[in-house]
């Protein structure tokens, strides 16, 4: 049963599902509609690029497409209410960090971004935190999606609309089955590249483990946001491992894995550090979490040793 406590989603009213028209993200589609928004804020236009009557040609793709493109700008939170953001105009800007989204680190901090968006990205939130079970089958996943909204409160959500969601979540994240006709089902997602679901034939799973293209600045980013609630300046390896909306839950990492991101960073930035404290591991940090974390980021992007 999934759980559907506040620790989950603070607020059950405000929920999602089935907003992206049936498209997971594409290649190049954050830059797009990122471009677009951002273009319009500079000129000072009234009218919203995603609801003009010329969008399909300025943008370039059909109208649900236009659509999708506003949803995923939006939950990935490099758009907020179709306006650009301060992180979409450091990582997408034209003088932007990962212009073209080429470093696997930019895929993993709009994931973080995503799972962290519960009001807009609700069964991706169910999927990462509520869903726990390692090997399943599509059908697992969308019972656990239906049990959600059969205990949120008003409308329950149409069978059809968390099928879209779990069809969606699979296709993003696995690497596509390749029929013949099917071929918009086959165009791969940027994020199926992660390595956090994998398929065999009709079953899936959670990869849980160390990810090769995850660097550990991310990891710490997202540990420091994660820990930006916490009144004392050290937080439990093992919140950060197991709670919901967590790094370890959101990257699918065990406890060895973050600990040796935060040393790796700690070996180069001193303010923060995992340490034992009564047979408990913890992360602790010097300075204002967020600040923190938001330093650490764009340190990773911008000294020369940060890696593509």
């Amino acid at each position: 049963m999934v759980a559907t406590s506040t620790a989950l989603f603070p607020d059950l009213r405000k929920v999602a599902f089935a907003r992206h028209e049936t498209f997971h993200p594409r290649f190049g589609w954050l830059k797009k509609g990122f471009d677009a928004a951002q273009q319009e804020a500079q000129q000072g236009e009234a009218v919203g690029i995603f609801t003009a009557d010329d969008a399909v040609v300025r943008l370039g793709v059909g109208k649900n497409m236009v659509r999708s493109i506003r949803y995923w700008c939006n939950a990935f939170q490099v758009l907020e209410d179709d306006q650009p953001t301060e992180l979409g105009e450091k990582l997408l800007g034209d003088e932007g960090w990962d212009t073209f989204l080429e470093n696997p680190a930019s895929l993993w901090l709009l994931h973080w971004q995503l799972l962290q968006n519960p009001e807009e990205a609700t069964a991706w939130a169910i999927a990462f935190f509520g869903f726990h079970t390692v090997e399943f089958s599509p059908e697992d996943l969308l019972t656990s999606l239906e049990q959600y909204s059969d205990g949120s409160p008003g409308k329950k959500t149409a069978v059809s609309s968390l099928k879209k969601d779990m069809n969606c979540i699979l296709r993003m994240y696995s690497e596509p089955e390749l029929q013949r006709g099917a071929i918009e089902d086959s165009i791969n997602s940027p994020f199926s590249g992660l390595g956090l679901i994998s398929r065999s034939r009709k079953q899936y799973k959670f990869c849980i483990g160390e990810k090769e293209n995850l660097p550990p600045e991310i990891i710490v980013y997202a540990c420091l946001k994660f820990a930006e609630t916490s009144s004392a300046k050290t937080i439990s390896v093992s919140r950060l491992t197991y709670d919901p909306h967590s790094p370890g839950l959101t990257f699918k990492l065990p406890e060895r894995v973050i600990c040796d991101a935060i040393a790796d960073v700690e070996s180069r930035d001193p303010r923060v550090a995992v340490r034992e404290s009564e047979g408990l591991l913890q992360f602790s940090f010097t300075e204002d979490p967020n600040s923190l974390a938001d330093d650490i980021l764009e340190q990773y992007y911008t000294e020369p040793v940060a890696a593509l």
